[in-house]
């Protein structure tokens, strides 16, 4: 029989362990900067390259191990839940764009809200969405679509618009009560959901407000927009029942499922999309999420050899030296979370790689759990929301059809949300919690 694959690598390489994600960012933005172009770089490419050099500087087993421990990380079980999330969300996308759900939902807020409100109204459609579903991934999905006609019709650019949805989508993901990391955060430091959410809302509603501000400000430079057609009510009724559903807490798989069979019955009962062409389009869907597929599967397969080498332990292990004081505490987890969500693309994966050593750190300098699990998830978030290989970022740059380092510039919410919440950190606010 054979012996299953070691759970860490018996030769580790301690700081050298996380090289592959130094040849990963090197090849894919300093490549792209030198250029003065994030398309010069396909992303596929930097990854295939931090692939191969994942693989050659890992010792002590066989050539063939190497590549087993590499599809292990690939075929982890988050990493196939996104992929089939990615390849339902293709499939919803298209039958939506190809069945007119698109401009008919666009046509109709246009008739309903003036080109003023509209970027705010994303905004806080999006803030309230992730709010109630718990995932910023899936209000990606559901309004970045939307989005992108709105911004047609408003003269901006695609990764404008899309910057706006997926900086909204944090917001909840970074509060719900039935958010991942939420979970993750509040198990790990022994605190209530209830408890984290006061210590957090008094970090991030701040920042919420700022970056509506913003787009309102934005949104009053924009001209006048009319509708190209009537916004008709059946056309939509596929993204209102993809919301309906999202916000009763209706698993995200099962959402987009039941939005591709709504595509289907409404294109063929009102004959907009013959059956032939419903299925055409979501093949089409399908397969043009390959890119982004890929890059998931290298990445989770990248990130689980500088585990397995020894580079998030050797991480954990010396950024916890040196601890001077509550603030310095603070900043310590802060840190911690910060460079494992840039090592693991997956808030969720940071927030439980750290929570055991910030729990620590918590109960030795006599900090508030409460504190510490909105620090975990605010630092997760926010990184997560500006890296261009994560999940949110890669979804959203593929429906929006440009490079994710064209979101990142615009995304103003996960910008703000940081720095109020490095400001919470350096003057200690807010001190007392109500119970």
């Amino acid at each position: 029989m054979q012996q299953d694959t070691p759970t860490f690598s018996p030769k580790r390489w301690g700081w050298f362990g996380l090289s592959p994600l130094i040849v990963f960012l090197s090849v894919y933005l300093l490549t792209s900067i030198c250029a003065g172009d994030f398309y010069k770089m396909p992303i596929t490419v930097a990854f295939t390259v931090a692939s191969i050099y994942a693989v050659a500087i890992t010792r002590g087993i066989k050539l063939e191990e190497r590549i087993r421990q590499y599809s292990r990380g690939a075929s982890d079980p988050n990493i196939l839940l996104m992929i089939w999330i990615f390849v339902l969300a293709g499939a919803f996308a298209t039958g939506a764009k190809s069945m007119g759900a698109i401009d008919a939902t666009v046509n109709l807020i246009l008739s309903l809200l003036p080109s003023s409100l509209l970027l705010p109204g994303l905004f806080i459609a999006a803030c309230f969405i992730s709010l109630s579903i718990g995932t910023s991934v899936g209000t990606v999905i559901a309004l970045v679509p939307i989005a992108l006609g709105l911004g047609e019709s408003l003269g901006l650019s695609n990764a404008y618009v899309a910057a706006v949805v997926t900086g909204g989508a944090f917001f909840g993901d970074n509060l719900s009560f039935i958010s991942d990391t939420t979970i993750a955060a509040t198990r790990t430091q022994g605190c209530s959901m209830k408890d984290k959410f006061r210590a957090n809302i008094a970090i991030v509603l701040p920042a919420a407000i700022i970056a509506l501000v913003l787009y309102f400000v934005v949104g009053l430079e924009l001209p006048a927009v009319r509708p190209s057609g009537e916004g008709s009510f059946l056309l939509t009724l596929p993204y209102l029942l993809v919301l309906v559903a999202a916000v009763a807490g209706m698993n995200v798989l099962g959402v987009l499922t039941l939005g591709i069979i709504a595509c289907g019955a409404v294109g063929l009962g009102t004959g907009t999309l013959p059956a032939w062409d419903w299925i055409a389009a979501l093949g089409s869907g399908i397969t043009g999420m390959g890119e982004l597929i890929i890059v998931t599967l290298m990445a989770g397969g990248v990130l689980e050899l500088i585990r397995y080498n020894g580079g998030i332990d050797y991480l954990l292990r010396h950024l916890t030296r040196g601890i001077s004081g509550k603030r310095g505490a603070e900043l310590t987890i802060a840190i911690l979370v910060s460079v494992a969500n840039l090592c693991t693309a997956n808030n969720t994966i940071a927030i439980l790689t750290t929570g055991k050593v910030s729990r620590e750190i918590t109960k030795q300098y006599g900090l508030d759990p409460r504190k510490t699990a909105s620090i975990l998830d605010t630092f997760s978030c926010f990184v997560q929301g500006l890296i261009p290989y994560g999940a949110q970022l890669l979804l959203a740059s593929k429906l929006a059809g440009v490079s994710p380092m064209d979101i990142v510039p615009n995304l103003y919410y996960p910008f703000i949300m940081g720095g109020c919440a490095l400001l919470s950190i350096l003057l200690r606010f807010p001190r007392r919690y109500s119970r």
